[in-house]
C-alpha cells in the first residue's frame, strides 16, 4: 500500500470510529506489536487535518498540481517588526531556559492584553504559556480530568478536542448545532446535557471549523447556564480571537458570574501568522494554573526564550499588520462563499470569524460518477482529491458528516482555481 492510500485509510479508520464511538483495539496493531504499545496511543485517532494535508503532498510529489485547502494556517508571513524583535532577543541572549509557566515579560504583556482586549482582570499567576495552545488543552485535560468526567464539546468542534479529553481519561458529550443556527449551541441544549459528571464545557469563538462567532447575548446565556452549576468550568477557545468580523470579540471570561470558573486558551498562531513559533497560553484560576505549570514541568518545561520575548513585543506593540490580515480573510470569504453558492449541492451559510467556510454538502448524497459513490463527507473529500486535486477535510472529523471544511488561508488566485475545480468535479456527479 503507497503512502497515499496508507494516510487515507488511517483518515477513513479515525472518521469511523470517532463517528461510532469505537475504540482500535490491539488486533489493529501486527500481533508482534501487541504488548509493544499502551492501549492510550492505540485507541487515538490520528488527526483528520494532518492527514489530509499529507496526503495532498503525496500527491503533489507524484507530479499531480494539487492545491490544498485542508490545513489551518495562515498564508502570511510573520509581521516584520515580530521577527526582528525575536532577532533581538537573540543578540541579547535570550537562549536560555525559561521559567515553566512563561517569561514574566510575556505573562505581563499578556495581562495588560487580557485587559486591554478582552476585559479580563487577571494576575501574572494564573496565565501560563505553553508550546502553543493545543499543549495548552492538553495540559488542562491532564491536570483537571480523570475517569467518569465528561467534557461537553460544542460540535462542530476542533478536531483534536475529542482526542485531547480522551487522553486525560474523561468522556466526550457532544452537542450537536448544524447549519440552520449558524452551527451555534444554545443555551438551552447545554442545560439539558449537563450532569453530575459534567467537569467542564469546550467550544471556540470564532469557531474552528465553522467561522461561526457567539454573540455577546448567546455568551450571556450560556454563562447563566453555567453559573448555576457550581463545580462545571469552561474552557473558552479564543484562538481566532483577532480574525473576527462581526466588529467586537467578547469574551465569556468577562462576564462576572463565571469569571472565577472560566479558563480562557489563545495563542499567537492565527492573529499573528506564528504558526512555527509554537506559543500558546490560559488564564485561569490559580489552582488550574499551577497545575498546568507543574504537568508542563515535566513534559516540555518552559518555552522557547526568543520566541516568548518577540511574542511580548507583537502583544504591545503595531496591531495593524493583524488587522490586515484580517481584512485581507474578510474579503476572501466574501469572494468564495459567492463562488461556493454557484456549486450545486452546496448550501452556505456565512462564517463571522476565522478563516474557514463550512458548507452543508449532504444533498449530494447518493450522488455518483462512475463507480464512485458519494455517501458521506470523506467519499466527497476522497473524490475531490482524486478527481481534480484539491484537498479539503471531512466534516465527520469535526463531528459533522453532512459538511466539509475549506480553509481560505491561500492566495486569491488558488481560492478562485480551487473552486472552479470543485464545481467542475461535482457537475460530473449524477
Amino acid at each position: 500500500m503507497d503512502a497515499f492510500l496508507t494516510q487515507w485509510y488511517l483518515l477513513c479508520k479515525h472518521i469511523f470510529y470517532q463517528k461510532f464511538d469505537l475504540k482500535f483495539n490491539e488486533m489493529s496493531l501486527p500481533t508482534s506489536n501487541k504488548k509493544l504499545l499502551s492501549k492510550r496511543i492505540t485507541q487515538m485517532s490520528p488527526s483528520a487535518t494532518i492527514a489530509m494535508s499529507q496526503m495532498a503532498r503525496d500527491l503533489r510529489a507524484k507530479g499531480h498540481d494539487v492545491i490544498s485547502l485542508s490545513l489551518g494556517e495562515p498564508d502570511f508571513d510573520t509581521p516584520q517588526h515580530i521577527k526582528d524583535a525575536a532577532k533581538k532577543a537573540l543578540d541579547d541572549g535570550k537562549t536560555k531556559y525559561t521559567p515553566v509557566p512563561g517569561l514574566v515579560e510575556l505573562r505581563e504583556a499578556i495581562k495588560t492584553k487580557f485587559k486591554r482586549d478582552n476585559d479580563i482582570d487577571c494576575d501574572i499567576n494564573q496565565i501560563v504559556v505553553s508550546n502553543g495552545a493545543k499543549q495548552s488543552l492538553a495540559n488542562l485535560s491532564l491536570t483537571m480530568l480523570e475517569e467518569g468526567d465528561e467534557v461537553i464539546i460544542f460540535s462542530p468542534y476542533w478536531v483534536s478536542y475529542y482526542e485531547i479529553v480522551r487522553l486525560g481519561l474523561g468522556t466526550p458529550v457532544i452537542l450537536d448545532a448544524g447549519i440552520e443556527t449558524d452551527f451555534k449551541v444554545t443555551a438551552a441544549q447545554l442545560d439539558n446535557a449537563i450532569t453530575n459528571n459534567t467537569k467542564f464545557i469546550l467550544f471556540s469563538s470564532p469557531c474552528n471549523p465553522t467561522g461561526s462567532v457567539y454573540e455577546e447575548h448567546e455568551l450571556k446565556a450560556i454563562a447563566d447556564v453555567v453559573a448555576k452549576y457550581d463545580d462545571v468550568y469552561i474552557v473558552a477557545d479564543e484562538i481566532y480571537e483577532y480574525i473576527n468580523f462581526t466588529g467586537k470579540h467578547v469574551s465569556i471570561g468577562s462576564f462576572e458570574n463565571v469569571k472565577d470558573r472560566t479558563i480562557t486558551v489563545n495563542g499567537f498562531s492565527k492573529g499573528f501568522a506564528m504558526t512555527g513559533w509554537r506559543l500558546g497560553y490560559i488564564c485561569a484560576p490559580k489552582e488550574i494554573a499551577a497545575a498546568c505549570s507543574k504537568m508542563q514541568s515535566q513534559f516540555t518545561s518552559g518555552a522557547t526564550a526568543f520566541g516568548q520575548a518577540a511574542a511580548a513585543h507583537a502583544l504591545l506593540s503595531d496591531m495593524s499588520p493583524t488587522h490586515e490580515m484580517a481584512k485581507a480573510y474578510r474579503s476572501r470569504r466574501d469572494m468564495l462563499m459567492g463562488k461556493l453558492r454557484e456549486i450545486p449541492g452546496f448550501k452556505v451559510n456565512q462564517p463571522e470569524g476565522a478563516f474557514y467556510i463550512f458548507p452543508d454538502i449532504s444533498a449530494l448524497f447518493g450522488k455518483k460518477n462512475g463507480d464512485t459513490v458519494i455517501n458521506n463527507s470523506v467519499d466527497l473529500c476522497n473524490y475531490l482529491l482524486q478527481t481534480v486535486h484539491v484537498a479539503l477535510v471531512p466534516g465527520s472529523a469535526f463531528g459533522n458528516d453532512n459538511c466539509l471544511r475549506i480553509s481560505y488561508a491561500a492566495s486569491d488566485e488558488q481560492l478562485l482555481e480551487a473552486v472552479r475545480r470543485i464545481k467542475k468535479g461535482v457537475e460530473q456527479l449524477s
